[in-house]
């Protein structure tokens, strides 16, 4: 059994989605101690207070597997400039009711792929202070601003030579953080 389960959440619902892709693929580069898998999040219904005291089983079954991990890896695209509504939505269920975050003291690291140059700055850095108000420890280094290109996958779907070197001490940078943090 992993010493380090690690819950990935991925912004994006696209089954094929390149965020999706560089979830699976990044897992891969983790240690053996350290075990990743990616939470649904599709099947949350819209955070409403009123529902509180009564969550849907697809909330329960996701903060269930958020609170048995020992860590966090965000994976999300850039929407408009932030991060995508599926993923605030689950971040929002995931912190209440007020006082019951399973957030909370979670360390965490946060990647993005898209198309863009930049990369998903600005959707990072919106979910890092999203994090810091939910007491979430966040990777701040390196910061990993990747950009879809050909070769960013291998035929395998791993990471590809030209970007495995950064990816690999991106995770060994993670890896190191949740061991700090993790309780």
């Amino acid at each position: 059994m992993s010493q380090y389960p690690i819950a990935v959440i991925v912004g994006s619902l696209r089954q094929d989605s390149f965020n999706r892709k560089l979830a699976a693929a990044i897992a891969r580069l983790a240690p053996a101690e350290f075990s990743c898998k990616q939470v649904a999040i599709g099947d949350l219904p819209l955070y409403n207070q009123d529902d509180d005291a009564n969550q849907a089983p697809a909330v329960v079954r996701m903060k269930d597997e958020i609170k048995a991990a020992r860590g966090l890896l965000f994976v999300t695209p850039e929407y408009n400039r932030s991060i995508p509504g599926v993923l605030k939505n689950a971040i929002d269920h995931g912190s209440r009711p007020y006082g019951q975050s399973v957030w909370s003291g979670k360390p965490a690291g946060i990647l993005g792929v898209s198309v863009g140059p930049i990369g998903t700055a600005l959707a990072q850095q919106h979910l890092r202070t999203i994090l810091a108000c939910l007491d979430a420890p966040t990777l701040g280094q390196p910061e990993a601003y990747i950009q879809a290109k050909d070769g960013l996958f291998d035929a395998d779907g791993n990471i590809g030579p030209g970007s495995r070197t950064f990816l690999q001490g991106w995770m060994d940078r993670y890896v190191a953080w949740v061991k700090r943090h993790a309780g």
